[in-house]
């Protein structure tokens, strides 16, 4: 049994603590996350081991739209001829510097996943979309089965997908 919580982020959490070495996703745990979470603009979970407060990783979920002309010719030929189809965004995803290549980064991405698809039963949602930072993480999306999307002008980051199909496969079997 794992002994580690995730849950939504609230006032207990040690978000100052919290080092990922990415300064960008330290700053929006420190400084935006709760806001975003009070105003509903993103909903982050954090990782702890209780009794401590210390948030050891987060992610953040939310609704977003996803055009349908970003979707590789080969999976479009299959969808409703919708301009866009609803997925859930997984904004954001950091674990600490110090727990870093202990698996903690696919504990949160499966936590991220299962929760999206719980949801994607009452709130439609065709797909879980992330928006890779660096070379990096979109490698680490690809290994489990992420689909890059079509590029679409000069988007700083790399737009990958999972299809929700795909990830009721993983949870529950074909």
């Amino acid at each position: 049994m794992n002994p580690h919580r995730i849950e939504p982020l609230g006032p207990q959490h040690d978000r100052p603590a919290f080092h990922s070495g990415s300064a960008a996703l330290d700053r929006y745990l420190h400084q935006q996350a709760r806001q975003d979470a009070d105003k509903r603009v993103a909903a982050p979970f954090v990782l702890s081991l209780p009794p401590s407060s210390a948030v050891l990783g987060y992610y953040t979920l939310s609704a977003s739209l996803l055009s349908v002309d970003e979707i590789p010719a080969e999976q479009r030929k299959r969808l409703p001829r919708y301009p866009q189809l609803p997925v859930t965004l997984l904004g954001r995803l950091a674990i600490s510097e110090r727990l870093k290549g202990q698996g903690i980064g696919q504990f949160l991405l499966m936590d991220a996943l299962h929760r999206s698809l719980i949801h994607a039963a009452e709130i439609a949602a065709f797909a879980v979309l992330v928006e890779a930072k660096d070379a990096a993480a979109a490698a680490f999306y690809r290994h489990f089965d992420f689909t890059p999307l079509q590029p679409q002008s000069a988007r700083p980051v790399e737009r990958l997908f999972l299809p929700m199909k795909t990830i009721a496969n993983l949870f529950i079997g074909p």
